[in-house]
């Protein structure tokens, strides 16, 4: 967000005053002082942290809460206005509306956003009351109409796209606020706030209402470039190409600008669009844009264009596919094909697959297999006879990756006895996508091997052993099976099983013996006074074996439960020789899992922290599955994803480096986590 004018507040700037009052507070006070009961009626920072850290699960945490908004220190009442948003608690509102009018915009603006917050409470509700959200929809909108500070105006914008709507004239309302919102806005930040709202109002009321034509109109008018905010405006242009993708509201003018934008973001999201088929735009002009977008001087565009095309069914698909198998850039070139895989009538594209399946010379080095193990799924499906043949010299790799994706072609190519010997894998990955594979092609048939893998460590073969299981004919074989990993995990206590537990429970319930609840062991805590000071303001620096080094910079004010157990697992050398297991081009790469996968982390999870930092490009945040289930498996935005804000927590941001995350390939290794401490503090 920004200042008034024309200078944009970036990320940095955005925190650097909540991280220098952080520094501030812990460092000018006391040890002691920190550990010792809080003196009435002032509430310490420290017991309104730990307060949120146990998710305030009792009265007294409540009160600790509550007595943080009044409390003299500006940080604390921040602190505790965030906290209680974080509960999602409905209820809770009525505590935070007060705090629109805290003399200072930062606590407005985190009021602001914890009212949405802690309206998401409603979503778990058979039917909220309309006159509830009507209420807080109220008081934010008057407070728009008064706010004099961009941040917060944005602040409040964002939050009234976001809320849980339950009728169309809600959302209704809402949309008008922000249309007339967009008319009088001062700066790039308020732009930035309509965008935010538009958007995010474009997701959240999408079964209730299309946006109307003034909505539409503003969101092209901020899709554009506007003089000297070619960078400034550029998120503002995003958020507006991504709402009016989302609407099927992109007509050729708007969508021709994005294709042409300065900014690569801007351009993907153009390609990206292209794939929904917007009515008012013509297959003749997708086909242009689609063009331009395959020789884009970025990969993400590039790589977007290439999908759109197969997603349109082009007729130039495998022909751009084929063309960009040689791409500079090696993520569109397995992108390329994997595409492939459905240009069989094409005698020059069967060929190059084979060319790449049959190319092993660099198989065994730890950045080398990846070309063969794609081009082989692909020519499972181009040409089966030739990948029957290509299969064996994969099933004996050394190469855990290479025999996984064996298993992934043997599915497609229904080879069973090739399924059969990949279930026996050493690697429990491998053993996986056999059993993923037999339980599509043989269903109950394989019911022995599934039970037989229910004696395996992995979390991830146990949790598709027991859905394979679910249905079962042969109860009397699968329920010791199933009853016996069950205890395992049970008697372990790990809360990071809760995957397999969960597939093991559904299918012993199934079978009519259902299991005795889980119950959890007491959630781990980080949080103690000494380490936020030491990491008031620490920076980690992430080394990929073979690859390069990238900068982070710890959000410790804006989520210091989960910096500190970043930090403490990366100072163990936790992450030390894991790997980014998942890469997903223009959305995210995910790793930090003991077992290259996303169902194991470490054993105890942490609770989500999420707040005001959105999910930009560089971000760094916890892969979760529900909430508070964070198993300090950590993911870095390769592009923005607002979809993911306010449901995911930032933690970090990359300093520099990022072009070293752009290159990271599934499986590469992280070699080091090192924290680096400001030895000021």
């Amino acid at each position: 967000m920004g200042h008034e004018g024309t200078k944009t507040r970036r990320p940095d700037q955005l925190v650097f005053v909540f991280v220098l009052s952080w520094q501030i507070f812990f460092v000018s006070t006391p040890a002691h002082a920190q550990d010792e009961p809080p003196a009435a009626p002032r509430t310490s920072l420290l017991s309104v942290l730990q307060a949120e850290d146990r998710r305030a699960r009792d009265a007294r945490d409540l009160g600790i809460l509550r007595s943080g908004l009044h409390g003299g220190d500006p940080q604390t009442v921040r602190v505790a206005v965030r906290a209680l948003g974080r509960l999602e608690r409905p209820a809770l509102i009525a505590d935070l509306t007060p705090s629109l009018r805290n003399a200072l915009p930062e606590i407005r603006s985190e009021a602001a956003n914890a009212i949405g917050q802690a309206a998401q409470g409603w979503k778990g509700d058979k039917a909220p009351a309309a006159s509830a959200i009507d209420a807080v929809s109220s008081s934010l909108v008057a407070r728009l109409k008064v706010e004099a500070e961009p941040d917060v105006r944005a602040a409040i914008c964002e939050t009234i796209g976001r809320l849980p709507y339950v009728a169309a004239a809600q959302a209704e309302a809402a949309e008008r606020t922000l249309v007339e919102f967009a008319a009088r806005a001062e700066s790039v930040t308020d732009r930035l706030g309509v965008a935010e709202g538009l958007e995010g109002l474009s997701r959240t009321a999408r079964g209730l209402r299309a946006p109307g034509d003034d909505a539409v109109a503003v969101q092209r008018g901020l899709a554009i470039v506007r003089r000297g905010e070619a960078t400034s405006g550029a998120r503002v242009r995003r958020l507006a190409v991504e709402g009016l993708t989302t609407a099927k509201a992109l007509d050729v003018d708007t969508l021709g600008a994005a294709a042409h934008d300065p900014d690569a973001q801007v351009r993907w999201l153009a390609m990206r669009a292209a794939a929904a088929s917007a009515p008012q735009v013509s297959a003749a002009d997708l086909h242009s844009l689609l063009t331009t977008g395959r020789v884009d001087e970025s990969p993400m565009a590039r790589l977007e264009a290439l999908r759109s095309l197969r997603a349109r069914n082009d007729g130039d698909s495998c022909a751009a596919a084929l063309a960009a198998t040689g791409d500079r850039d090696m993520h569109v070139t397995l992108l390329a094909l994997d595409q492939l895989g459905a240009c069989g009538s094409a005698p020059d594209a069967v060929a190059a697959l084979e060319r790449t399946v049959n190319d092993l010379s660099d198989v065994a080095s730890a950045r080398g297999w990846h070309r063969a193990a794609h081009a082989l799924v692909a020519l499972a499906t181009a040409e089966p006879p030739r990948g029957i043949a290509a299969l064996p010299q994969f099933t004996g790799s050394r190469v855990w990756q290479l025999r996984m994706y064996a298993a992934r072609a043997a599915a497609v190519l229904k080879q069973r006895e090739t399924l059969d010997k990949l279930a026996v894998d050493a690697d429990d990955n491998v053993r996986e996508a056999a059993v993923d594979g037999l339980r599509k092609l043989a269903g109950h048939d394989a019911d022995a091997i599934y039970v037989a893998e229910l004696t395996r460590a992995g979390h991830q073969i146990l949790r598709i052993s027991a859905i394979s299981l679910d249905g079962t004919p042969h109860p009397e074989l699968a329920l010791p099976a199933l009853n016996a990993a069950w205890q395992r995990l049970a008697t372990e206590g790990h809360d990071n099983s809760h995957d397999a537990r969960d597939a093991i429970a559904k299918t012993l319930t199934a079978l009519g013996d259902a299991p005795k609840k889980f119950v959890p062991r007491a959630a781990q805590s980080d949080l103690n006074a000494e380490d936020l000071r030491r990491l008031a303001s620490p920076r980690a620096r992430v080394t990929i074996r073979g690859v390069g080094t990238f900068e982070l910079m710890l959000f410790t004010a804006q989520a210091p439960a989960t910096v500190l157990r970043f930090a403490h697992l990366a100072e163990k050398g936790y992450y030390n020789g894991l790997t980014f297991h998942r890469v997903a081009p223009n959305f995210v790469i995910q790793g930090g899992s003991p077992g290259a996968t996303e169902f194991i982390g470490d054993a105890s999870f942490m609770r989500d922290e999420v707040g005001l930092w959105p999910h930009v490009r560089g971000t760094v945040g916890i892969s979760t599955r529900g909430r508070d289930t964070g198993d300090a498996q950590i993911f870095v935005n390769l592009v923005d994803n607002p979809r993911l804000d306010h449901d995911y927590t930032v933690f970090a941001q990359v300093l520099n480096g990022i072009e070293v995350v752009d290159q990271v390939l599934e499986g590469d290794v992280i070699e080091r986590v090192e924290i680096v401490v400001d030895p000021k503090f």
